[in-house]
């Protein structure tokens, strides 16, 4: 068919590759030219380009002249010359859901999909280390080779990669999920919902919830954490839930053996009158403990106990007891995913040690949302910690205010950074919210604009002894070059003030 997507955003652009590769002839369009376009996007444009699609950049006006299929971005607006133009035309539309029937169609390998507000990244490569140490070849596709990954998994399918391999591991962020809601997952998981890109739903919570949902309906087997239990439990009513020990309901920390020798005799957790928690975890310094009693969809029962060797931290706990969930399952014995568990040495930018400057310890974190933050914090805030923040605002704007109390709880220094790498220009507003936040804080609370400036005062700003930590989403959009601007930054700071 002779197609034309309307709309060279994050959304058309996968649907217009993914299209071209099925072997339809087609024209993508923009208002906007091809040097307006961020620089990333315009390789991923020429690249399209290259495979045959056709580049009609710059147009207010689509010309419609030869083609019978129509794919609308959801970004293009409703008073915008292109949609009055194709909603007075008569031609078949390609929908969201067409663009996921088709892509599942290109893979024919198990899926297992993951899902959530956070914890998505390093679950999905937790799960992809398990099924390695199982002798899998694993496809893996997730934020962290590119922010957006739908184009991830267009170019795999494109490279042949789904064919060259045992099993897709998949992370799903929310708009991964808007265009692929028709993947068949053999293990779907949706981890938790928290309040985030609300702006992107209207400001509805409700909206973005059934985003998530998806994945209950397309996975065979559905792994939750008690965190969604109301909300899933009319849905996906033989859920398996996963939860950490000190998380389930009315948790006494005096019986929690109690706990593990209950789910390893058939007595799983109750969370609700008809529901259960099949899978629980507790951390130990360089190992995690997790008890099981769950039945697989043959109705076998699987239950009992295992301490696995485990070098991570913070929230790569409860994201190992997910997992195991997943991967367990899916089929896998016991032994391999304490092996696969052991073999996880962590990501880049999730509680990532990156050295010691001039006697201070120095990690960076991607975490933005609350519960993210706490988790860093809770680890490091017996320490004398200065924060090194992030603007909080991508293209997502953010409530501030809570965070910035939270930040301002534990940190004897608050920097917060103005630079937005999304628009690639400076404002103060953002960091200006986040300090004003910690008025009960005793925390020294600077402004600076680029990354560079505030890792420079974190030196000037803190001694030797002293922990730095950065938090922020901007990590996500370009990990390398911000990791890159801290480190010339501490190490102007080391020079300059030591």
């Amino acid at each position: 068919m002779n197609c034309i997507v309307v709309g060279a955003g994050n959304a058309g652009r996968p649907v217009a590759r993914l299209l071209n590769y099925a072997g339809h002839k087609v024209r993508i369009t923009d208002p906007k030219n091809i040097e307006d376009f961020h620089k990333d996007v315009q390789k991923t444009l020429k690249v399209m380009e290259n495979e045959g699609v056709e580049l009609n950049l710059g147009v207010f006006e689509p010309d419609l002249d030869g083609i019978d299929t129509v794919y609308l971005s959801p970004t293009v607006p409703e008073n915008s010359p292109s949609y009055k133009i194709i909603k007075e035309a008569n031609l078949d539309v390609f929908t969201n859901d067409d663009f996921g029937r088709l892509t599942d169609s290109l893979i024919d390998i198990d899926i297992v999909g993951v899902t959530g507000s956070v914890g998505k990244t390093s679950t999905t490569h937790m799960v992809s280390e398990i099924f390695r140490t199982a002798g899998y070849q694993v496809w893996l596709c997730s934020s962290m080779t590119q922010n957006l990954v739908s184009e991830v998994i267009v170019d795999g399918i494109i490279k042949g990669l789904p064919e060259r391999a045992d099993i897709a591991v998949l992370e799903l962020p929310h708009g991964t999920a808007g265009l692929m809601g028709e993947l068949q997952l053999k293990v779907g998981a949706l981890l938790n919902i928290y309040e985030e890109h609300l702006s992107e739903f209207g400001g509805s919570m409700e909206r973005y919830t059934q985003r998530k949902m998806f994945i209950s309906k397309n996975s065979e087997n559905f792994i939750t954490s008690i965190h969604c239990k109301d909300i899933v439990k009319d849905a996906r009513p033989d859920a398996i839930f996963y939860s950490m020990v000190k998380d389930l309901p009315d948790y006494d920390a005096s019986k929690k053996e109690d706990y593990f020798k209950g789910i390893a005799n058939s007595q799983s957790i109750p969370i609700s009158e008809t529901q259960i928690c099949n899978f629980i975890g507790d951390s130990a310094k360089g190992a995690i403990d997790i008890g099981y009693s769950f039945k697989n969809k043959k109705d076998e029962l699987f239950e009992g106990s295992f301490e696995s060797e485990f070098h991570m931290m913070s929230y790569y706990y409860e994201n190992a007891v997910a997992a195991t969930a997943i991967t367990m399952a899916y089929g896998l014995d016991v032994e391999i995913i304490k092996k696969g568990l052991a073999n996880f040495k962590g990501l880049a930018v999730h509680m990532e040690y990156i050295g010691d400057y001039n006697g201070r310890e120095v990690f960076v974190d991607a975490s933005y949302l609350i519960e993210g933050i706490t988790a860093a914090l809770d680890f490091l805030g017996d320490r004398n910690l200065v924060l090194l923040l992030d603007n909080f605002d991508t293209s997502t704007k953010r409530d501030k205010k809570e965070t910035g109390k939270l930040m301002g709880k534990y940190a004897d220094v608050m920097i917060a950074t103005g630079f937005n790498e999304v628009y690639q220009r400076i404002d103060y507003e953002p960091a200006k919210e986040l300090l004003d936040a910690a008025t009960d804080s005793e925390a020294v609370k600077v402004v600076a604009g680029t990354m560079e400036e505030g890792a420079e005062l974190s030196i000037k700003y803190s001694k030797p002894g002293d922990t730095i930590l950065h938090l922020g989403p901007q990590l996500m959009q370009d990990p390398e070059g911000i990791m890159d601007k801290i480190v010339t930054g501490l190490e102007e700071g080391c020079r300059k003030y030591e």
